[in-house]
């Protein structure tokens, strides 16, 4: 009897190991939890974009948390039914990233575009990293569609590279997504080194002269305006455009201030939560760890590098047609990817670096405002010709 009762324990102690991640776990599961605790650290310690990094890394470490297959627990991300399923539908669906794009308008100050209309040709200047990255991918083997998804990482744009590759390459997004974020958090490592490759002393130190004065007529008439010339070019970017002029109207009628702090704060958070956790809980060891990831992160620095580069030696360019006194700085060429605000900060710190009295900000937040429609644009045309 006693004996009896002592293997019925030890069999279904057997059993239950067998339940526990320690008996399922395998090499490429605890790669990816030393990953997402990588990516933890950065953000706290190193206060690389802690927004966005706490939420992938715990949704790394989170969807690498090993268990059995064939249990039928419903818990995995790609199961159906699950906590986690449901809100990667979200993803998956691609109506994440328009919500984010709600949040984004209702946060940003077009104002200094406005101020300064030319800026905007340096906005779509850097975009020259998509279609280069695009070009690349190819060569390299990739279908059209799934180039396509990859490029769209040198836009410096997260939830645009997570609406794209949800409609062309749902196969390969969540390397996508990580890597387009992983390139956000990291502009502050990558661009200074390109721009002071590409720029001398002499035009670092340019001074710009303050923009002149928006009216509120102008700004309210932009995101209708924006909206119209933008979706009749490229109608298939409408989900992304339209939400972003639609944040940006409700900030500056006047008149729905509840709903813009609602869509730029509470909501934003809410989505970019979800997302991050998300998007981390996709890269599950046995679909992440492939070649094709590290070809899709090569590709994707490789974009984002061309994209910086484009930038500002467009800056250098226009400066060669523009008389003195009205030259711009090339230092904020580098603002024309998407990663808003945080290429406008480089450029102002670079700036000041190199003389403490040159505030580059608020011109930057020009090509900085304008690479967001660009990259949006740019998703669009790809999605109308590859869909």
């Amino acid at each position: 009897m006693i004996m009896d009762l002592g293997q019925f324990i030890i069999q279904n102690f057997e059993e239950f190991l067998t339940y526990t991640a320690f008996a399922n776990a395998t090499v490429g599961n605890l790669i990816m939890i030393a990953v997402g605790a990588f990516f933890i650290w950065l953000a706290i310690k190193k206060d690389f974009e802690p927004l966005l990094l706490v939420p992938i890394g715990l949704g790394i470490i989170l969807g690498n948390i090993p268990f059995r297959a064939d249990a039928g627990l419903e818990i995995g991300l790609y199961e159906d039914n699950s906590v986690l399923n449901i809100f990667y539908q979200g993803v998956r669906q691609g109506w994440y990233p328009p919500l984010i794009f709600l949040g984004i308008g209702a946060m940003t100050d077009f104002t200094a575009l406005l101020a300064n209309p030319k800026l905007m040709l340096i906005g779509a200047a850097a975009q020259f990293g998509i279609f280069g990255a695009y070009m690349v991918a190819l060569a390299m083997g990739f279908e059209p569609s799934q180039a396509a998804g990859i490029a769209i990482i040198g836009g410096a744009d997260g939830p645009t590279a997570i609406f794209l590759s949800s409609k062309l390459s749902p196969n390969l997004m969540g390397a996508i997504a990580v890597c387009a974020y992983s390139y956000m958090a990291l502009v502050p490592v990558i661009q200074p080194f390109i721009m002071r490759l590409l720029t001398t002393k002499k035009e670092r130190v340019i001074k710009m002269k303050p923009g002149r004065e928006v009216s509120q007529t102008e700004r309210i008439l932009f995101p209708i305006i924006g909206l119209l010339l933008t979706t009749f070019i490229v109608p298939s970017g409408l989900p992304l455009l339209g939400m972003l002029f639609f944040g940006n109207l409700l900030k500056e009628s006047g008149k729905t201030t509840r709903l813009a702090k609602t869509a730029g704060a509470a909501l934003n958070d809410i989505v970019v939560m979800l997302l991050g956790l998300t998007v981390g809980c996709s890269t599950q060891a046995s679909e992440f760890l492939t070649l094709n990831t590290i070809k899709i992160f090569a590709l994707g620095a490789m974009a984002f590098m061309i994209a910086t580069a484009s930038g500002v030696c467009f800056v250098k360019i226009m400066n060669l047609f523009l008389p003195e006194g009205k030259k711009l700085n090339p230092l904020i060429g580098n603002a024309g990817v998407s990663a808003v605000p945080m290429a406008a900060r480089i450029s102002n710190n670079l700036g000041l670096e190199y003389d403490r009295h040159n505030f580059l900000l608020m011109h930057a937040m020009g090509p900085n405002v304008a690479g967001v429609i660009g990259s949006a644009v740019a998703a669009g045309a790809l999605l109308g010709f590859l869909s």
